[in-house]
């Protein structure tokens, strides 16, 4: 999926499922909250550090998570070649690729339905 969004957070407002660093993960929050207080110019002098990005999974018989602040994942970059967002979270790197769902569609029942009829 290459991506039209112009940061990471627009990307996951719009994804339904995450890969870090080769794992998936469908266990994942943003602070919306910190995000609106962004927005509306009435976060706290501290909001850059604060987490925004949460993400679980589990990895064999291991649950991992990860933890990013908005500083992290505001500076993240998107890399078209591997199409994942590469953040560096202190001396980590990761990267993160944002899947939307994929759902079906009853078209064809619809179209047998009405020539029934």
């Amino acid at each position: 999926m290459s991506t039209s969004h112009n940061d990471l957070i627009e990307a996951l407002e719009g994804a339904d499922m995450l890969e870090i660093d080769g794992l998936h993960a469908w266990q994942f929050s943003l602070d919306n909250e910190l995000l609106a207080q962004v927005s509306a110019g009435s976060a706290g002098a501290d909001s850059n550090d604060q987490t925004v990005l949460t993400i679980e999974c589990i990895d064999g018989r291991e649950q991992r998570k990860w933890q990013f602040s908005l500083t992290t994942v505001m500076a993240a970059r998107f890399d078209s070649q591997s199409d994942s967002w590469h953040l560096a979270d202190g001396e980590q790197q990761h990267r993160i690729r944002c899947f939307d769902a994929i759902s079906g569609s009853n078209d064809e029942a619809e179209a047998d339905a009405s020539n029934d009829a």
